[in-house]
């Protein structure tokens, strides 16, 4: 009995010691760019107005990319309670389809390529761009062609016609934010995959290059800041306690 009151007491003090303050930030895409399936890794698309994910209609894989600068919107130390990511789909080839959000697991560019037209068809390559083979063209790779990311989706949703789109709250994306706060260093973004199983069901995303700023990639996170009530109470005048 007296070691469970002592444990209850400690919550208290514990609780009594601290204060979360709850807020939320929407936080626009830092670098985005789409992997154009290519065996020689010639094609990008750095700075076009549009994000692929999905098959063309001649069978070709488009996956888009994008990261957001999370340790600089957030303050650090606090805990991640939501992340919710929110695409604007401006072109489809296909009735409704899953799209999902995958953790990448390596770094990657943003360079000045700009596909001409409705960009789907990607154009050369520049340096710095990502590509299908490249993290970096022309000098840096991704160890598996089409990008290295984790195999489970951190989210997904169905896209249909025209609109916004999001992808959570869902744990696998909060988690990823979380970590992205905590370690700056490992955030990579996300990958964008569509279904990749027949085609045509390539979808097109505004990206950040859009003139339409209500229509970029956004990510909404919510987080709470911990408090030390004590250090909040204390007098910086009073030295009676010194």
């Amino acid at each position: 009995m007296k070691r469970m009151q002592s444990s209850a007491l400690l919550v208290t003090i514990l609780f009594a010691s601290t204060a979360t303050l709850a807020d939320v930030v929407v936080i626009p895409a830092t670098k985005d760019n789409t992997l154009y399936e290519s065996r020689s890794g010639g094609l990008s698309n750095g700075s076009g107005q549009r994000l692929f994910a999905g098959r063309t209609g001649s069978g070709g894989l488009r996956r888009g990319l994008l990261e957001f600068d999370i340790a600089g919107n957030v303050p650090p130390g606090s805990i991640i309670s939501s992340a919710t990511l929110t695409l604007n789909l401006i072109m489809t080839s296909s009735g409704a389809q899953t799209v999902s959000v995958h953790r990448a697991l390596a770094d990657w560019g943003e360079g000045p390529s700009d596909a001409p037209g409705g960009e789907g068809a990607g154009t050369r390559s520049t340096p710095g761009d990502a590509t299908w083979i490249h993290t970096f063209f022309d000098g840096q790779f991704w160890n598996t062609a089409g990008g290295d990311f984790v195999a489970a989706p951190s989210s997904s949703a169905s896209v249909g016609g025209a609109g916004p789109y999001a992808w959570g709250p869902m744990a696998g994306m909060t988690a990823d934010v979380q970590d992205w706060l905590d370690d700056p260093g490992g955030n990579h973004g996300w990958m964008l995959i569509g279904n990749e199983a027949f085609f045509p069901t390539a979808k097109a995303f505004h990206s950040r290059q859009h003139p339409l700023l209500e229509a970029h990639p956004m990510l909404t996170v919510e987080f709470l800041i911990v408090t030390d009530d004590e250090d909040e109470d204390e007098d910086p005048d009073d030295e009676s306690g010194r």
